[in-house]
């Protein structure tokens, strides 16, 4: 094995690491001509042609990588059309369906902390390579690398936003949302977490959308551009002081995460709203007013008021392990109106096959223009009408190490949980690591990363309070 390919792992959505120690020049060298080789190999024959996006956010170096990846990838003997700027990776996802391309290699590290960089590939239909071709990418990278072509390939520039933005123009009544921002009757802002989503709204909606966090930090103020509450202490301090001085008028906050595939919210009272209760807003929205019909695909973390709401639209739902590449395949295969995963993503039949941040919030936006209701009384009238209330929450416990993790999963193996926080073990789910569903219905899943010693930890109660207690006891459990 080449001692650059060592460790390199694609975990649900790429593959990530440190950067100057996993993430170098010589491992990304390595990598991306693989990466475009499988894409040909898995593609090709559809296709009909040798071409590659390559796009970036605005991570430190980012374009630097992306620029390198151009390069490598134009020597192996593929045309290139590279981004001459910043975008959200779904609109690189929509630029290879658009340019009939054989994929996408996106340098990004979506809602990682600033000192990661990685690499998403993503397929020629738009949206997340299903496992096995990130699987034959990890197993060419233990023969030699490839050789450089006879005739290496051309590299063009492209502008990511335009066609992208058009597309997701078409999808909603755009003057009524930019006239609702402009006459005031909806104030909206949006958090951009300092990364690619900067400017996207104003694109759509108009310079009437107030930013924050705008401008590029490669270090996230020391954070992370992940849409948790615990990094949008800004997004609440200049909210507050916006319904203090204008108590009236309906008002939101839609806030994204690094490479803008993932969505949050902040409702007119100052709530966050996470996609486990924007899901239920959207199909309930999507359905009722747009008229949309099909499958509802959930994340095995995913709300229980997800598949609630979808029966009151008479419609199915189908489960999937994490990871919206579980989504992509089965929007490939059934016609779906929507699908959704815990931490952020959502992604739509009538678009493609891929979480896309921005058309969320467009969707959005809609549902509370068009019924009226702030965000926040839209969930609790849509749980009223479920017969339905919950909260959540999710924590990640960093362990010592992978053998630590490896004890733990065995332990989960050969143990069964019986009891959990004082209360009985009523059933087991095991599609992707351990949701345990108790005696009071509440449930919490245990999930480990695959790719760094992390233990997720999941819980879905009927208040704050037993939810809290769960994690609490999940966490002295693992200690």
């Amino acid at each position: 094995m080449p001692v650059a390919a060592k460790s390199i792992k694609f975990g649900t959505d790429g593959w990530r690491g440190v950067i100057a120690d996993e993430f170098t020049f010589e491992r990304v060298a390595l990598v991306a001509p693989i990466a475009a080789k499988v894409l040909f190999d898995t593609y090709g024959e559809k296709v009909g042609n040798r071409k590659i996006i390559v796009g970036y956010d605005r991570r430190f170096m980012a374009e630097d990588f992306a620029l390198l990846v151009a390069n490598v990838v134009s020597g192996a003997g593929f045309d290139v059309l590279l981004s001459e700027t910043f975008a959200p990776t779904p609109a690189f996802s929509w630029a290879a369906k658009q340019e009939n391309a054989l994929g996408a290699l996106v340098i990004t590290a979506s809602h990682n902390p600033g000192k990661y960089l990685g690499l998403k590939v993503k397929s020629a239909f738009g949206g997340s390579v299903p496992p096995e071709v990130t699987k034959e990418i990890e197993a060419l990278l233990d023969q030699e690398p490839l050789l450089p072509a006879v005739t290496p390939g051309k590299v063009e520039k492209f502008n990511p936003w335009s066609s992208y933005c058009e597309g997701l123009k078409a999808k909603v009544n755009i003057n009524k949302l930019r006239n609702a921002i402009a006459s005031g009757k909806l104030t909206l802002f949006a958090d951009v977490m300092h990364g690619a989503a900067a400017g996207g709204l104003a694109m759509l909606l108009g310079n009437n959308v107030k930013e924050i966090n705008s401008d590029r930090d490669p270090t996230f103020e020391g954070g992370a551009p992940e849409p948790l509450p615990k990094y949008l202490s800004k997004l609440f301090g200049v909210m507050k002081t916006h319904r203090e001085q204008n108590p009236y008028g309906l008002t939101v906050a839609l806030v994204f995460d690094g490479d803008c595939d993932r969505i949050a919210a902040v409702d007119g009272e100052g709530n966050f709203l996470s996609s486990q209760i924007l899901i239920p807003i959207l199909i309930d929205h999507l359905t009722k007013r747009r008229g949309f019909t099909g499958e509802i695909v959930k994340t095995v973390s995913g709300s229980d008021l997800i598949p609630l709401v979808a029966k009151l639209h008479n419609l199915s739902v189908f489960e999937t392990p994490v990871g919206y590449k579980y989504i992509a395949d089965r929007m490939l295969a059934a016609p779906v109106l929507l699908g959704g995963e815990e931490s952020g993503g959502i992604g739509y039949g009538t678009h493609i096959p891929e979480r896309d941040a921005l058309l969320s919030a467009l969707y959005v936006l809609e549902a509370i223009v068009e019924s009226g209701l702030d965000l926040g009384d839209y969930y609790r009238d849509l749980q009223e009408k479920a017969g339905f209330n919950s909260a959540y929450d999710r924590i990640d416990l960093p362990l010592a190490s992978m053998e630590v993790r490896a004890k733990l999963l065995e332990q989960l193996q050969k143990e069964p949980l019986k009891e959990i926080a004082g209360l009985s073990v009523t059933g087991c789910q095991t599609i992707d690591g351990y949701k345990y569903r108790l005696a009071d219905n509440r449930w919490l899943m245990i999930r480990f990363s695959g790719t760094e010693p992390v233990l997720r930890l999941y819980c879905e109660a009927a208040t704050l309070e037993q939810v809290h207690d769960t994690l609490t006891w999940a966490k002295e459990w693992a200690s």
